[in-house]
This record gives C-alpha cells, sequence and structure tokens, in this order.
C-alpha cells in the first residue's frame, strides 16, 4: 500500500532518519502520559510545566510533540508504524467470543456473599497503598438510593461473574457456545495465549486488562424476565503505577443502553477499587413495564419459556432489545481502560428476537441464529468486535493520551485478532456488529459489492430491514446488525469485509472511498482495506429455515404523551471549567481557563467541562421531553450516547426527511455530522436515579464532553436532586451536587 505524505499517517517509504525521530518523540512523550495516568502530575501539573495548553493540547515542542513539522511525524497514534513481527492478512482463524458462565441463583456455586438489595459493607482490611485501615467489600455506593431498584419485584434468576484484570496466563476455559467447526476450526480445548496473531508478542501482564485476563472479549447472554446480578471484581493492580504506561486502576461498568435502575448503570463517578466488586443488577424489563400492558397479555411481549412456548411480560413489545454491550465508564479515563480491553457484548433474547430460526409460532421473527436450543442459538448468530490497535517497538499494546483529538490505531483488529479469516456455511448468518475502537468510525461492505441487510442499528431491531451494498458511517459504540447470504457463493470461495471509510486525524472520518479503491490500497490510512475474510467451507447439514421479515419491530407510538419540554446540547471545543472541586471535576489549568471539549446546555451560558457534580438536566419523571443535540463546528463530529432511555430520531439538520431508513427504528447513539443536529425524543419513566449523556469518542468524553442528569419527582428516597458519590479505598461518602444549573 502506497501511502501519501500528508496526512497523520506515515508513508511506507518514510527514511531511517523519520522514524528515528519519531519513535524518540514517542518515548519522551510516554514518559508524560505513564506519570499523568499513574497520578503522579496532573492535567494543571502539565500546564504549569509548560507541556500542554490550557486547553490539553500536547504543545510544539520538538522532540516531543510528533505533530511538529520538523519532527517529521505524519504518522499513526503519533507514532512511527507498528511492528506485525511478520504477521500476514488472513492467516489466522477469527475466534467467537467467549460466553460468560449462567449460574442459577442461589444454587450451589453461586456467587458468596449473596447479592442484596443494598450495598455490601462488609470490611475488609485496604492495601497500605491505597491508605490502609479497613473498607467495604462492594463498592457499590450504601443506602437507599443505590440500593438495587425492585429487586424484590424482579429478583436474580441468574449470576455471571467476572474479574478485571492483567494477562495472567492463556485461556484454558474457553468457551464459544457452538461446536469448533462453526468456530473456524479452533479446539476450544487448546489454551489460547493473549497476543493479536500468533506471531506477534504476548501481551504483558499489565499491557491490556480484559475481563477474566483473557481473550477472546466475553459475551453475556441474557433473556427477558431473567433478571441477572453480574458481579464484577477488581482485580487490577492496587498500585496505580503498575498500569504500563496507561489505564486507571479504578473501573466502572456500564451496560450500554440497559433499561435498569442508575445504580446499575455505570456512572462515571461511581468506580470501584482493586480488591472491591460491585454486583450490578440488570432486570431485563421491558420498557413501559409500569404504564403499558401491566396484565401481561400481549403475545409479542414475551419472553421464551424453555420449552418451545411464550411466557408473557408486561412492558411495551416495541420497546424490545437485542444487542447490547458493556464497559468501563471510569471519569477521565473511559478511553483508556476499554482501550486495554474492559469491552464485552451481551445479547438479550425474547419472544420476538428468539435466537431459534424454526420455531414457528406468529410471534418469532426466525432471524439466523440455529435450532439446537430453545432459545440464545448462536450457530448462525455471530457477534464481531470492531477495533483498531497500535503497538510500540517491542509490540505491547500502546495507547496516547494526548491526542485529545482522538486516538487512532494502525492495525486493524476482529474480536481482537488481527485481520482473521472466519468459515461460514452456504446460508444466512447474522452479524452483530460493534464499533468498539477509542475515536474511529467504520463504514464497510463485501469485496464483491454483494448486497447486505441491516436488521438492527444499535440495541434495537429495525422497523424494516434496509438492503445496501455499503453500510452507513458506525460511530463509536454504534452496533449494527446484518444479514449475510453466503448462499450464493460456491465452497471455496471467499468473500471480505472491507472497510471503506478513512480517518487523518480522530476528530472526524475524512474521506469514504469506494470499495474497489479500498482494496487497491488508494488510502494512506492502514486500516482502510480488507478487515475479514469470510471463506464458504460447505453447505449447511440442514437446510436454512431462517427468514427476514419485512416488518421487524415499529417503533412505540408517542403522539399521545405531551411533550413537557424542551432541551438543547451543544456539543463544543473550546470549554470553560467554572468549578474547582477535584473529586468531582474535570480540571486543565486555575478555574475558567479552557479545556479541550465539553457542552453547552439550552443556548445560555459557556461551553462547560465534565463534572459529575454537576446536574445539567432534571427531567420530570413519567413524562416525554425532545432533545435537539447540536455539533457546535465542522471540524469534528461527535456520536452522542445518552444512558438508561431509547429515543427516536424526529430530525436531522431540522428536517425529518433527513433522516435515512437505517436510523428509523430505536436508538442509543446519535452521530452529530460536522456542524450538524439530531433531534430526539425520549421518554423517562420505571426506574430513577443520576444518568450521564456524553461523546462516545471516548477521548473527548474523557477531556471532557459529558453531563448527568437525572429524574425528578419519583418519590422517596430519590429526592430531587441527587447528592454526589466520592468513592475512596475506605468506603463511599456523598456531597451536594457541586452544582445545578438554571436550565436543568
Amino acid at each position: 500500500m502506497k501511502h501519501r505524505d500528508d496526512g497523520f499517517f506515515l508513508p511506507e517509504n518514510a527514511s531511517k532518519a523519520r522514524i528515528r525521530e519519531a519513535e524518540n518523540a514517542r518515548q519522551n512523550r510516554l514518559e508524560i502520559v505513564k506519570a499523568h495516568s499513574q497520578g503522579q502530575v496532573t492535567r494543571r501539573d502539565l500546564v504549569k510545566m509548560g507541556l500542554i495548553t490550557t486547553g490539553g493540547l500536547l504543545l510544539p515542542i520538538h522532540g516531543l510533540n510528533p505533530f511538529v513539522k520538523s519532527a517529521y511525524a505524519s504518522i499513526p497514534t503519533g507514532a512511527n508504524p507498528s511492528p506485525l513481527f511478520g504477521a500476514q492478512p488472513f492467516t489466522q482463524p477469527m475466534p467467537r467470543f467467549d460466553v460468560l458462565p449462567r449460574r442459577q441463583f442461589g444454587r450451589q456455586g453461586g456467587l458468596n456473599p449473596v447479592p442484596t438489595a443494598l450495598s455490601n459493607q462488609t470490611q475488609q482490611p485496604v492495601p497500605a497503598i491505597l491508605g490502609g485501615g479497613t473498607g467495604p467489600i462492594e463498592g457499590r455506593p450504601p443506602g437507599d438510593t443505590w440500593a438495587h431498584q425492585l429487586f424484590t419485584q424482579f429478583p436474580p434468576k441468574f449470576t455471571m461473574e467476572a474479574t478485571q484484570k492483567g494477562n495472567t496466563g492463556p485461556n484454558n476455559t474457553y468457551n464459544p457456545g457452538v461446536p469448533s467447526s462453526l468456530n473456524s476450526g479452533i479446539n476450544p480445548a487448546t489454551p489460547i495465549p493473549l497476543k493479536f496473531h500468533p506471531l506477534m508478542p504476548t501481551q504483558a501482564l499489565n499491557s491490556v486488562w480484559t475481563f477474566n485476563g483473557t481473550i477472546p472479549p466475553k459475551l453475556a447472554i441474557g433473556r427477558y424476565n431473567e433478571p441477572i446480578v453480574f458481579r464484577h471484581h477488581n482485580g487490577l493492580p492496587a498500585d496505580v503505577t503498575q498500569n504500563n504506561g496507561f489505564g486507571r486502576n479504578t473501573i466502572s461498568t456500564h451496560e450500554h443502553n440497559g433499561h435498569h435502575g442508575a445504580e446499575n448503570d455505570g456512572f462515571t463517578g461511581a468506580f470501584f477499587f482493586p480488591g472491591q466488586f460491585y454486583d450490578y443488577h440488570w432486570p431485563i424489563q421491558l420498557g413501559g413495564f409500569t404504564t403499558i400492558n401491566t396484565a401481561a397479555t400481549d403475545p409479542k411481549a414475551s419472553t421464551p419459556d424453555g420449552s418451545g412456548g411464550l411466557t408473557k411480560i408486561p412492558g411495551d413489545w416495541h420497546e424490545t432489545m437485542s444487542t447490547h454491550w458493556f464497559h468501563d465508564h471510569m471519569f477521565s479515563f473511559t478511553s483508556q481502560n476499554v482501550y486495554k480491553g474492559n469491552a464485552a457484548m451481551f445479547n438479550m433474547y425474547s419472544g420476538l428476537d428468539r435466537g431459534n430460526e424454526t420455531i414457528n409460532d406468529g410471534v418469532n421473527l426466525r432471524l439466523p441464529s440455529g435450532r439446537a436450543f430453545d432459545s440464545a442459538n448462536l450457530d448462525y448468530d455471530v457477534n464481531l468486535l470492531l477495533s483498531d490497535k497500535a503497538f510500540d517497538s517491542t509490540g505491547q499494546l500502546y495507547f496516547d493520551i494526548f491526542d485529545f483529538d482522538g486516538f487512532l490505531g494502525d492495525v486493524m483488529t476482529v474480536n481482537l485478532a488481527y485481520r482473521p479469516f472466519f468459515e461460514v456455511e452456504r446460508r444466512k448468518y447474522r452479524f452483530r456488529i460493534l464499533n468498539a475502537s477509542v475515536s474511529r468510525f467504520f463504514a464497510y461492505g463485501l469485496s464483491d459489492n454483494s448486497a447486505m441487510i441491516q436488521i438492527a442499528n444499535d440495541g434495537n431491531l429495525l422497523p424494516n430491514p434496509v438492503v445496501q451494498t455499503v453500510s452507513d458511517e458506525q460511530g463509536i459504540a454504534e452496533r449494527y446488525d446484518w444479514v449475510i447470504d453466503f448462499s450464493r457463493y460456491p465452497i471455496g470461495g471467499r468473500v471480505q469485509l472491507v472497510n471503506v471509510l478513512e480517518h487523518q486525524d480522530g476528530k472526524k472520518p475524512s474521506n469514504k472511498l469506494t470499495v474497489a479503491d479500498a482494496l487497491a490500497g488508494k488510502s494512506n490510512d492502514p486500516c482502510v482495506g480488507a478487515m475479514l475474510e469470510f471463506r464458504i467451507v460447505r453447505n449447511p447439514a440442514q437446510p436454512d429455515v431462517s427468514q427476514v421479515p419485512a416488518t421487524l419491530i415499529p417503533n412505540p407510538d408517542l403522539s399521545n404523551i405531551p411533550v413537557a419540554r424542551t432541551r438543547v446540547f451543544e456539543f463544543n471545543s473550546g470549554a470553560n471549567q467554572n468549578l474547582s472541586n477535584p473529586d468531582t471535576c474535570y480540571i486543565t489549568g486555575a478555574g475558567g481557563q479552557s479545556g479541550p471539549w465539553g457542552v453547552k446546555t439550552d443556548q445560555t451560558g459557556d461551553t462547560l467541562d465534565a463534572c459529575f457534580g454537576r446536574i445539567s438536566a432534571l427531567p420530570q419523571y413519567g413524562t416525554r421531553e425532545i432533545w435537539e443535540l447540536r455539533n457546535g463546528g465542522g471540524g469534528w463530529d461527535h456520536p452522542i450516547h445518552i444512558h438508561f432511555e431509547e429515543g427516536q430520531i424526529l430530525a436531522r439538520n431540522g428536517s425529518a426527511s433527513n433522516v435515512p431508513a437505517w436510523e428509523k427504528g430505536r436508538k442509543d447513539v446519535y452521530r452529530l455530522r460536522p456542524s450538524g443536529s439530531v433531534t430526539i425524543t425520549m421518554q423517562f419513566r420505571d426506574w430513577g436515579g443520576m444518568y450521564m449523556e456524553h461523546c462516545h469518542n471516548t477521548v473527548h468524553e474523557d477531556n471532557a464532553m459529558l453531563v448527568r442528569w437525572e429524574t425528578k419527582g419519583l418519590g422517596a428516597p430519590f429526592l430531587s436532586p441527587l447528592p454526589t458519590p466520592v468513592p475512596t479505598p475506605q468506603g463511599v461518602h456523598f456531597i451536594p451536587p457541586d452544582e445545578i444549573l438554571p436550565t436543568a
């Protein structure tokens, strides 16, 4: 691939001098990155030292900033190209996700201690490096406002458990949920080392922090009306300096777009420490269960009963969700921790999206899946996690926190494997594709330009399937579900999934190529081109009876629900910080100095840097509102995620006609486009607490494009406003909100 020397990426024919100087700049910068990530210096310290601006930008210092022209460094990740150690594309099989075990609640081998509604404040010794003394075994804040809401009404039926930790050895318990014949021949009994390709080095202990310290990525399986308690242990080093240069050892787990109480939402300020666990209660109920179909009479509002039938449940079946994921949400360190491996997926099954393509009961949509089990068959239902990575000269995972516009890697991975292949049969498959990158957008098509059918956008099946040859841009955290029919190819045929979306920096995509141009190497972005190869290996043993119905899940009808309020959120660069609480606020320099990114509310006042002690919106419980999300500039894009409630897009740039078919379902991530706007409508019901809204370019979120909002009017114990949690290893204490905006 011939790279132009006019952008963010180093050309392949770069001189040794260019590469050497770029590497020197990176090594110098890494020392600062490491000191900041380990808490040895703050952003304010770096401003005083003259190394970064008050806006968080690395100053143009030769030998430190790779973007200085004299530093010869128009390069990926602000460094020299990642070494591949001889690895070639499509020379390793793509591993399917590793399914987390589900245990029946209360059975032998379950969680000990048993989960409770209130946080478990049993004391344990705290390591001296974390301050000594004692602290609670559970990091969830204590008290009624952080107790599991409706825990008695929706008691857990199953438990799952995982530990966040570094690489402690190969995966010896891999469970793909399918036989090896449906997993490209991978023998699950063969230990899987933590490396991105067999020829690449094994990652060091703390180069990566994954679920259970292993790969492939983890997959949770859930069904509606089967509440789960997910116990997440923090097994990271107590010494914050043991992070191989980036990442923070405190974590908060966000079940992305879960419809449940805020105590289980992974609030950015409800993080927990090494040696603690946090019990997350995922009730998995339909939206509107308190007001819609309360007698549970509608068969479409249902869940598999385990015997081929249905159990009807309360709520609105139009709110049924299918594809979620969960990841870290640590304040100011989300990008680093997710990049290190804190990302997993969560498939949710229902009467409509059952995961068994053979059951024809008038409710089941019979999407590609399989037939062996009553539900949740994974045979032809495949999760794909897209993420770009970068490596230092020794092959260890590398990240640069000074790319405040957004971090880009130059090595493309699928399911944390470098450009793998995947064997398929001649039939229809469903692919649940998650963009788990830090800042990179994707758009993709098949190498032969044949059609794909999009059936879902984010967690939700679309009202109607949409046939496309090249996808729309897929922003960070968006999930697109596709059906691809491989029966049109002969046995022995091959077809590739091709990324056609080019980046020159982390602010936004720079160009969308044709599939042919992407394959021909007409881009200087190393992650453009074929990223996954499908190999057609055989006919299916049983006929493909799966379907893609013309109608999937129509949107809820909100026309009879009055709009209580309209709000405007504008996402900008050059924010200010009017608060000075170091426990809750993003602080760059002295009070009032600019930060890189921020949010302005309701067209009044300043664009403000993040502070999770500030309340920016207080919608009334039980109401519907319209929110307009605006991009304050044309030089960047922002994928905005609103926690807890899904929305419907009413307009793009003020017009309903600008909303494409693939955005006409329910969504939880909204790409604003440069200088664009998205108008959405949402309801606020069923649960209460404090939630967030932020850019899911996680570098923008960390620096500092995030706001807190909460519902009011739910009643005790959800007083309005709620006190802010401030975690310590010795326990969580609470303080009043730092600020409540006048427009809230």
